[in-house]
């Protein structure tokens, strides 16, 4: 089975951290946004990534590749049969790839992608705009959220909690730490999220790649 595109990604991330903590094989094959590999696009006819290869199937969007992971892990685990529990997991998972992203996305690219792999300028007032006005609100809903078993949903690890701890590793590749003062709870949700070793095998490859074009 392989997935395409790289982890610095918080999609692919996700699609790869869902593997791993369901015991799943996969080969990540480096593939960047856009790419014109015939392979790649027959999995993400669009360009997008992750794509996803696993014999004749071919697959592209984290969620439903994340769907799809659990789908074949015997027992799945991380996405609930329980209704409510299962409603609230996709909630998430819509949350953190659209509201919790955009607001990483404008800092990540216009701080690292843009100068570092683009050699062009980024917008940096709109990465400024995204780190003070966009993200407080986000953590003070996330903090007001993770409950005292220290998980998202069903007191338990879920696609939900892969899903928004995983832009918060974009945020660590800038410098911006959740404040432990201000957001106790999320601080150590976070912490414990990206200590587990699905998490902290990629961050580990992420930081010592990142660190070749400081």
């Amino acid at each position: 089975m392989k997935i395409y595109g790289s982890s610095l990604s918080p999609y692919v991330r996700k699609a790869l951290v869902v593997a791993a903590e369901l015991g799943l094989e996969v080969q990540n094959v480096p593939t960047p946004p856009g790419s014109t590999d015939p392979e790649f696009r027959e999995a993400s006819p669009f360009g997008k990534i992750p794509g996803l290869r696993d014999g004749d199937l071919t697959l592209c969007d984290s969620s439903a590749i994340s769907v799809y992971l659990d789908a074949l892990h015997p027992d799945g685990g991380l996405i609930p049969a329980d209704p409510a529990d299962r409603a609230r997991v996709v909630w998430f998972d819509e949350f953190a790839d659209t509201i919790l992203f955009d607001a990483g996305a404008k800092m990540f690219f216009n701080r690292i992608v843009a100068p570092k792999f683009l050699k062009i300028e980024g917008d940096l007032a709109m990465a400024d705009k995204a780190e003070h006005e966009l993200l407080p609100p986000i953590l003070d809903w996330l903090e007001s959220v993770v409950s005292a078993s220290g998980f998202l949903v069903a007191d338990r690890l879920t696609l939900a909690d892969i899903s928004v701890a995983s832009p918060f590793v974009n945020l660590m590749h800038l410098g911006i730490p959740v404040n432990s003062a201000r957001h106790p709870a999320l601080a150590d949700y976070v912490g414990r999220m990206v200590q587990r070793p699905a998490f902290a095998g990629l961050i580990a490859k992420e930081q010592a790649f990142l660190a070749r074009f400081a």
